[in-house]
């Protein structure tokens, strides 16, 4: 009798402790299942010094943004999540105010007109006043757009903007257009 009971605590310890693994592998397993369904959820309403959810409809940067713009965005941040990458809306809709200010601040950076044309637009040529472009981040946000961004319209415009994106419809179909070098080429901003 005493030989078997040692063979049977033994038994009953490995089944334990088996039983025990498969337990916390299990809820390892359903926490990484589940972990870009929670994630995704998160990013609905959270706001940070680094951008806005492309969801925050409180947002006057994301609410003012071009209606196929926003659900185009919307779509692929909600695919983007599932690789892992969080789209974030670091400015899209501006005031003709607030554009006019960018323009001064950036003649001031680069020393002219000319030259501050090449990052910033007037507010009268600008798709951020129109709603119809959006500047996202960050990096890794920004290389997956470029690479996924025509299946949902989504374009880069300017070579010198890798986060400056618009849409483009008919990329789901025929892709993006080639970019501009940077905004002086792009016959939009010509002022009228």
């Amino acid at each position: 009798m005493m030989h078997s009971q040692p063979a049977r605590t033994a038994s009953h310890g490995i089944r334990s402790s088996v039983l025990a693994a498969v337990v916390v592998g299990g809820a390892a397993l359903a926490g990484v299942l589940a972990l870009p369904a929670l994630t995704s959820l998160s990013f609905l309403t959270e706001r940070s010094s680094d951008g806005v959810s492309v969801f925050d409809d409180d947002a006057p940067t994301v609410a003012d943004l071009d209606p196929e713009l926003r659900s185009a965005l919307r779509q692929a941040a909600a695919d983007a999540v599932g690789d892992g990458v969080r789209i974030v809306v670091n400015s899209g809709w501006r005031s003709a105010e607030y554009q006019t200010q960018l323009l001064r601040e950036a003649v001031a950076k680069y020393g002219s007109e000319q030259e501050a044309a090449r990052w910033v637009a007037a507010a009268d040529t600008s798709a951020h006043v129109t709603g119809n472009a959006v500047d996202i981040g960050p990096t890794e946000a920004t290389a997956w757009l470029s690479a996924h961004g025509a299946a949902y319209g989504l374009c880069q415009i300017y070579v010198n903007e890798p986060w400056h994106f618009e849409l483009r419809p008919g990329a789901e179909d025929y892709g993006c257009p080639p970019p501009y070098a940077d905004p002086t080429e792009d016959p939009r901003m010509r002022q009228q």
